[in-house]
């Protein structure tokens, strides 16, 4: 299957109710693609790119990035895949599938000749209210610091993806990341998981070999092989500088008329890097780490001085490394102190797997990155597996941000659905038929996991509804499994408050943006058509005669 998919639109300006349609039915479109993906028994997409590579996931996000589309609301779609991925990292598919329904039920309303201000202003009035209800009525406070609290939540993410069979190790890799990389300052937490906590992913060996690394992993191994490979409790000076002769800044031409020149130019060169060599070696640290490279005769002063280096790292390793030991990266060898250098790494050692060596820098005292090594037992396998554990990650992440949990499952939809309808009756005039759509619309995501696992949507919804009539049972939902109504509460299915009220403020957004464009006016100009003749003109060709 081509992860293509075209939603042809016409060259010629469209305006009015033709737009709106149109708008509405790539929405839905976008929205249907993601549809199977929501739920423990979603399904999976694979996509092929032009170069032939495939990926198979689950993943709302993953799978928008992958498909082209043509039509300008699909891709306004797609980008709210983006935003909500890079927002919270979690609620892909839900905001998607969400911003089509919410589309999708203000089509009767144009039909109907209401005017698309009204039904944004009734959206907007909804969108207030559901906020407001999911923080007094649906949200629980939870305490951080329980863990088994905390493992529930991660538990309830991962339960819908690939990695669900191996959800104990998954969520205990999530958490331990996430705590390892908090920061508190100035009274905010700052949980940078994106920079501090990086996935490396090694084939070969079972998923159960996974683990979180008090420290860093580098794919690299020492520059000379008579270098340590192993030391315990090293001092590590870390980099950002050449460790040899620095050429010219621009062309730079030497003339030399004697020979003896030479061997004084590369005299001054090795002089040069005796220097730098020597600048470093006072501080006596165990193991160098440097972002630029090192030369043959530097190596060769290191290893008389017993020093271990490791060059050309990334700046993003050498800065997580920073962070893990307690080390400052120097820039020049002549600024170097005695406290630039981490001491806070308990281990260096190299090991192979395959046909690589990685380096390991691990039981640090209080590292504040890490390293969270996969392995499986293949690359597909693995990226799936880091796409699953970074939407775990994130959910770890906001919890610890905002603690504030709302049931799964579909379960805070549906409570806010009836306390919108209830709502629903105070409003008079026109614009409460938009604000009852908007509450039938919440129940697309029951709906849909009811679908996905094969059980019968009406009849479960009805009595979904039922139960949710009484206004103490806001916490009932689907079981994702076997479509049977639960309560979350004692299935210990929890969404994170600040994914879910992301999720709602960006559909709704979505969809008010979506029903505000009349008119689409195409700014490019077909080629054919700009070369033609204009209309009425004889056909310049024709009208020549044979050349001469």
């Amino acid at each position: 299957m081509s992860g293509i998919i075209v939603l042809n639109q016409n060259t010629k300006r469209e305006t009015g109710k033709v737009v709106q349609k149109g708008n509405i039915a790539a929405g839905k479109a976008i929205a249907d693609i993601i549809r199977t993906c929501l739920g423990p028994r979603s399904m999976l997409k694979m996509l092929m790119d032009p170069m032939g590579g495939i990926v198979m996931t689950n993943d709302g996000n993953a799978i928008l990035r992958e498909i082209t589309v043509q039509h300008p609301a699909a891709k306004s779609m797609i980008e709210v895949a983006r935003t909500q991925d890079e927002e919270v990292g979690d609620g892909t598919t839900s905001v998607i599938i969400l911003a089509g329904e919410m589309l999708s039920v203000a089509e009767q309303f144009l039909t109907q000749q209401m005017h698309p201000t009204i039904i944004i202003s009734a959206y907007r009035q909804a969108l207030e209210d559901m906020v407001d209800i999911l923080r007094e009525k649906v949200s629980v406070p939870v305490d951080t610091n329980n863990r088994t609290e905390m493992l529930k939540i991660v538990k309830s993410c991962v339960g819908t993806k690939f990695i669900s069979k191996w959800s104990e190790l998954a969520c205990n890799i999530a958490l331990d990341a996430t705590a390892t990389v908090a920061l508190e300052e100035n009274g905010r937490k700052e949980i940078d998981i994106k920079r501090y906590a990086k996935v490396e992913k090694i084939p070969g060996g079972t998923i159960e070999d996974s683990q979180v690394l008090k420290g860093v992993m580098l794919n690299k191994d020492v520059v000379h092989p008579k270098m340590k490979r192993r030391i315990e409790k090293p001092k590590i000076l870390l980099l950002d500088c050449n460790l040899e002769y620095k050429k010219g800044e621009s062309q730079t031409n030497i003339e030399i008329t004697k020979e003896e020149d030479f061997t004084k130019i590369l005299k001054m060169e090795e002089d040069y890097i005796e220097k730098i060599c020597a600048e470093v070696i006072q501080f006596k640290p165990d193991l160098i780490i440097t972002e630029k490279g090192v030369s043959d005769l530097a190596q060769h002063f290191l290893v008389k001085a017993g020093i271990s280096v490791i060059r050309r790292v990334r700046k993003s390793d050498n800065n997580r490394i920073a962070r893990a030991c307690g080390a400052t990266i120097v820039n020049r060898t002549d600024e170097i102190k005695e406290d630039d250098l981490g001491t806070g790494c308990g281990l260096f050692y190299i090991e192979k797997f395959g046909d690589e060596y990685f380096t390991f820098l691990v039981e640090c005292e209080n590292p504040k990155a890490c390293t969270i090594l996969l392995r499986g037992a293949s690359k597909d396998i693995l990226n799936e597996v880091e796409r699953n554990l970074q939407d775990a990650m994130n959910v770890a992440r906001n919890v610890m941000v905002e603690p504030k949990l709302v049931a799964g499952g579909g379960a805070s939809e549906m409570a806010l659905a009836q306390a919108m309808n209830e709502k629903a009756k105070t409003i008079t005039g026109v614009s409460q038929w938009p604000y009852r759509a908007v509450a039938r619309a919440l129940e697309v995501i029951p709906r849909t996991l009811i679908q996905n696992c094969g059980a019968n949507p009406i009849r479960t919804l009805t009595a979904l509804r039922a139960k949710h009539a009484s206004p103490d049972n806001t916490s009932w939902g689907i079981d994702g499994e076997n479509g049977k109504i639960v309560d979350m509460k004692e299935y210990g299915i929890w969404e994170p408050f600040s994914v879910k009220v992301q999720t709602l403020k960006t559909a709704l957004e979505t969809a008010m943006l979506l029903l505000r464009i009349d008119d689409i006016v195409s700014g490019t100009k077909k080629q054919s058509d700009a070369n033609a003749p204009p209309k009425g003109a004889p056909d310049a060709q024709a009208s020549e005669g044979p050349e001469p």
